[in-house]
């Protein structure tokens, strides 16, 4: 693992040595990282990025089940650890869901939009792509959801950075891709997207769009300081949409989908108030079946709603979905009765973006 010191950006005035962040090396690391960087020196704390460079950074053809889903964020987490850095910022949705006492989501800063983004020859939106059209996705959850309408679409594995992805469309290889609209905004790409999908036709990864600001978790002052970039309506929606993965026991590589948002109500007095609504699905690989249920409660109950929508999705059969998709460990034994569902991995953009 190689550490890269980029030039420091010190506030006037500053009373201790800039706050290290660790992140990747792309583009779109570079300018997630940038925006809690730059947020930090606005409020007067000093703070430099550093680049850390992984095995994962270094081999762009080997499918990423075959290196490993978390050897991004898992080495951002050792140099955490070992204290070569003071802060890691991760594309929330590639952590795992299991927690670790080593560190503490310190904030989650204000939410990208969530959704998924189709980008298409020819200005076209998605219900224009004749019947065959090559459609590029790396996610199972994106798959399954696309052949669920029923359009014909023919879904081609994709790997590869964002611009790799986009020029796969431009130069004819491919028809179209989906990808995280989050992903495109952040590198200023947002005049390719022919159409952003609403949540009624595919509803995004757990999390997608959101950032984890995470710290060591005996690191109060830091934690105190990053505590100032956290957005409240955020963090519910993310804990809500987590805990439904995490009861489900289900990976990043697993086809379902969840969308939380705070939204404003009436209660029986007409007093307006804070309500969260949180749809999700679990889909079969092949798009025969997609479960869907929603939950609406108090923001505080977040993590309780996630749990009981999981709860309701597995009443419905999600579980027997579910065991069609190869494990997400490297290794483990498969329960796959699907196969095309082995050629589908769900890395963020983050983690594709070299």
């Amino acid at each position: 693992m190689t550490i890269v010191q980029e030039e420091d950006n010190v506030t006037a005035g500053s009373i201790h040595a800039p706050w290290r962040i660790g992140t990747r090396g792309s583009l779109l690391a570079l300018t997630q990282s940038g925006t809690i960087r730059d947020a930090l020196i606005a409020a007067g704390h000093a703070a430099e990025l550093v680049v850390i460079k992984t095995a994962g950074d270094n081999n762009a053809t080997d499918p990423v089940a075959t290196i490993g889903v978390g050897v991004f964020t898992s080495a951002l987490r050792d140099e955490l650890a070992a204290g070569s850095i003071d802060i890691a910022v991760h594309s929330y949705k590639d952590l795992p869901t299991a927690l670790d006492p080593r560190f503490t989501i310190a904030a989650i800063p204000v939410r990208e939009d969530p959704r998924d983004a189709l980008v298409a020859r020819d200005g076209l939106v998605l219900g224009e792509l004749p019947a065959g059209s090559r459609v590029g996705t790396s996610a199972p959850r994106r798959a399954a959801q696309l052949r669920a309408l029923g359009l014909g679409l023919d879904i081609v594995p994709l790997r590869g950075n964002l611009d790799t992805r986009l020029r796969k469309v431009a130069e004819g290889e491919l028809d179209a891709v989906v990808v995280a609209r989050a992903g495109l905004a952040r590198i200023g790409r947002l005049d390719v997207v022919t159409e952003a999908l609403e949540p009624v036709q595919m509803l995004p990864a757990p999390a997608q769009g959101a950032l984890a600001v995470e710290c060591r978790s005996d690191d109060t002052a830091l934690h105190a300081v990053l505590a100032g970039l956290d957005d409240a309506a955020t963090r519910a929606a993310i804990i809500a949409e987590r805990a439904l993965l995490a009861e489900l026991e289900a990976g990043c590589t697993a086809p379902i989908g969840a969308l939380a948002e705070v939204v404003e109500s009436l209660d029986d007095d007409g007093r307006v108030v804070d309500e969260l609504s949180l749809r999700g699905c679990a889909a079969a690989i092949d798009g025969s079946e997609v479960l869907r249920a929603s939950v609406v409660g108090a923001p505080e109950r977040a993590a309780e709603l996630g749990r009981a929508l999981a709860r309701e999705l597995l009443e419905l059969g999600a579980r027997e979905l579910l065991t069609s998709v190869e494990p997400e460990v490297p290794g483990s034994p498969t329960q796959a009765v699907n196969p095309p569902a082995t050629d589908f991995v769900d890395p963020s953009p983050m983690e594709n973006s070299r």
